[in-house]
């Protein structure tokens, strides 16, 4: 019976490679057996085998291929506000238009639960039927981009990567009399290093150097009365029209004499410094009253107001991208209000010698959520006296296959890039956890003073709430332990890991703080949302809202639901890790943290429930419901040290502290539960005070009895004027 399954087994296992081995480097090939042909293209009846040299498969109808399936994320980068990629599936004829489009994965906040299902397939739906050979002919933009209002920056991303690697699929299959790019024969144009440009800023205006885009709030208006929009034709602006909207100008300054002559020296010696081999640079300046930059990227990373657009190739800016300049080096420069230098990463195909254009995206409201959209284009061509023509070998033939990027180098030069662009978060974070391990280290001095740690716990927590999560999101969750069990399983990679700097620096931080005070030190004092609770709460106790404290033998029997909520999230992520990150709502953190209440009523509803019930029970959340902290409290059973003081006393005669612990993690006997514990110190508070622990309240009788001992713990002689001062407790 043994040999026979065994060898039943082997024969499974080989038929699961055999479909699915095949092309396992490719997101193609792991999707290809899990979606239905028929929920892609309507009528389809199946998919053909992936192609060996490119990631597409045909779309099969009685036999006969109509058209060619492809993930988005095989041929171009798709990175959102999330940091993870977005994979679309897409679908083309031979004629080069889209027959069938599904979102396949995301792990983007806002779109993955927050946004209705109607939506995400109204997006979908809008693009069937989108003509790949008008995008060519356009560089991308001649169809309408349908924005959802709260994920505007998803969207593009999104859209995005459909015209881009649609245009290389069918380039590469010749759909639609679109044809791979040959390599160029002839002369071949590149940048002279010994070009100079003009000193004067009206010179460089002239001569091509310099290219401005001019709006005022007339030719605005008119552009948004010329949508299909009423409400927007009806809305003008308060100015009148001829005030100006916004003056953008451009220059490419990796162009050395055009760099040292706008930016100084100096300032294009950084530029150089910053720069890898093969990068361009794009300086925008700006001033009026609309913001090419907007805001956006603060939250997001992504800048999306502007985008670079050369043929099909397009590129987003994200912060890491970017820098800001003070001044123009250029004589005659003009003052502007915002001056900032974009880098043109070398992988993305941008060639600096030929014309390209920067799209503005123009936004206005015409209701309480809705915006309508509108563009205007800044074209720029390098003049020809930075340019040289340096012959070139002529090529055999055009190559017809896409190379496959290097995705482990690619993402370890990101994370690298990441940190470099996060160092002032990164230093904020290492602050915060250095204070907090001096604090535990010298706890007993920290809690001395009663009221002096009460405004250093409610600071810190502030910071914690304002800083860590809804500036920074470093808010870490139950779906972060379990994507990393996944990653043990499927094939451990730190580069994914790295991506985030402060998720990363936070979740080594809680490593280490499980082996010397268990899960406290995060639950405690790190976390956003709990920080949250505990503030809101104070804030309750000062307006006199009644406090409840629930009778030990039902709070005992309530803490164990958060064990029962892990372990089951945890059984459902070893089946699907999808299922269980829509489970992992029962965590409020991405609404109340992430997205700051700006979701669906039903999320917002359930946060503020918790919120409200934390109002009467402290930490009502974290007590019952947080799979997050018991995920850190199994592991926090190893922890080393026990650093927490108790007298002999504690629990039999004296309940001081249990009665008084925020979150009853003290037995009735005494003892500390760590499971529980969320490191407050409050009990460390009631050790040393000198009017609420009886220990330390008859220890001073006794020796003011006997009147030879100094009073303990720095309390003042007898007869001295504060010898009867009473320590608030917390």
């Amino acid at each position: 019976m043994i040999p026979f399954c065994l060898r039943l087994a082997g024969i499974l296992l080989a038929l699961v490679l055999s479909l699915s081995g095949a092309h396992a480097d490719t997101v193609l090939g792991g999707y290809l057996s899990k979606i239905s042909a028929a929920d892609l293209v309507p009528g389809a009846e199946g998919f053909g085998p992936e192609r060996a040299d490119l990631a597409v498969a045909p779309v099969l109808k009685g036999g006969q291929t109509i058209g060619w399936a492809f993930v988005t994320s095989d041929f171009v980068g798709t990175t959102g506000y999330s940091g993870k990629p977005i994979h679309t599936m897409v679908a083309v004829d031979d004629s080069a238009h889209v027959i069938g489009l599904q979102l396949l994965k995301h792990s983007e906040p806002i779109v993955l639960i927050g946004i209705p299902d109607a939506k995400i397939k109204a997006l979908a739906a809008a693009y069937i039927g989108l003509d790949l050979v008008a995008e060519a002919q356009s560089g991308g933009t001649a169809h309408d981009v349908d924005i959802i209002s709260g994920a505007t920056v998803t969207v593009m991303v999104i859209d995005d990567s459909i015209v881009r690697s649609g245009l290389k699929v069918a380039r590469a299959l010749g759909l639609g009399g679109l044809k791979a790019e040959a390599a160029d024969i002839g002369p071949k144009l590149e940048i002279d290093p010994e070009a100079k440009a003009p000193a004067d800023w009206s010179a460089m205006e002239g001569d091509g150097t310099l290219r401005r885009l001019s709006l005022d709030v007339g030719q605005v208006n008119a552009a948004f009365a010329t949508l299909d929009d009423p409400r927007a034709a009806e809305r003008a602006l308060t100015e009148a029209p001829a005030t100006p909207f916004i003056e953008m100008q451009a220059a490419l300054v990796s162009v050395p004499g055009i760099g040292r002559a706008l930016l100084g020296e100096q300032d294009y010696t950084n530029l150089a410094g910053w720069l890898q081999p093969g990068d361009s640079a794009l300086l925008l300046a700006g001033r009026g009253i609309y913001s090419f930059k907007g805001s956006g990227y603060v939250r997001g990373g992504i800048f999306d107001r502007i985008v670079l657009i050369q043929d099909d190739v397009s590129v987003r800016f994200r912060d890491k991208m970017h820098r800001r300049i003070v001044a123009l080096g250029a004589e005659g420069a003009p003052d502007m209000t915002e001056m900032d230098l974009f880098r043109i990463p070398a992988e993305t195909g941008f060639d600096p010698t030929r014309p390209f254009r920067v799209q503005l995206l123009v936004q206005r409201e015409v209701g309480p959520i809705e915006k309508v959209f509108t563009t205007f284009d800044l074209g720029y061509q390098l003049p020809q006296t930075y340019l040289k023509a340096q012959p070139v070998a002529p090529q055999p033939e055009a190559a017809t296959t896409i190379a496959t990027q290097d995705e482990g180098a690619a993402q370890a030069d990101l994370w690298k890039k990441i940190w470099r662009g996060s160092q002032t978060e990164i230093v904020v974070l290492a602050v915060m956890l250095f204070v907090l391990t001096a604090m535990f280290f010298f706890q007993s001095w920290a809690t001395r003073r009663a009221r002096a740690f009460l405004w250093f716990r409610m600071g810190f927590l502030t910071v914690t709430l304002v800083f860590l999560g809804f500036y920074a999101n470093a808010q870490l969750s139950v779906v972060n332990l379990m994507a990393l069990f996944g990653a043990l399983v499927s094939g451990f990679s730190w580069q994914a890991f790295l991506l985030d700097p402060l998720t990363f620096i936070l979740w080594f931080a809680v490593a280490a703080a499980l082996l010397f005070w268990g899960r406290g030190a995060y639950c405690g004092w790190l976390c956003p949302f709990g920080a949250l609770q505990e503030l809101t709460n104070r804030i309750a106790r000062a307006l006199h809202v009644p406090q409840w404290t629930l009778p030990w033998g039902l709070h005992e029997r309530l803490w164990p639901l958060k064990y029962m909520i892990f372990l089951g999230l945890f059984g459902v992520s070893l089946m699907s890790i999808e299922q269980a990150e829509h489970l992992a709502e029962v965590e409020p953190f991405k609404t109340a943290i992430i997205l700051k209440f700006v979701r669906a009523w039903p999320f917002v509803a359930y946060a503020a429930a918790l919120l409200i019930a934390g109002l009467f029970v402290e930490r009502f959340y974290c007590r019952y419901l947080c799979p997050l902290g018991a995920a850190l409290a199994i592991p926090a059973r190893m922890r080393m040290f026990d650093w927490l003081k108790r007298y002999k006393e504690c629990g039999n005669p004296c309940q001081s502290c249990a009665n008084h612990c925020p979150v009853q993690a003290i037995h009735p006997t005494g003892e500390i539960n760590p499971n529980e514990c969320v490191n407050c110190l409050h009990c460390q508070v009631l050790y040393q005070s000198e009017t609420t622990c009886p220990v330390v309240i008859k220890r001073l009788k006794r020796r003011a009895s006997v009147g030879t001992a100094p009073a303990p713990l720095g309390a003042p002689p007898a007869g001295h004027p504060n010898a009867t001062r009473h320590e608030p407790s917390i």
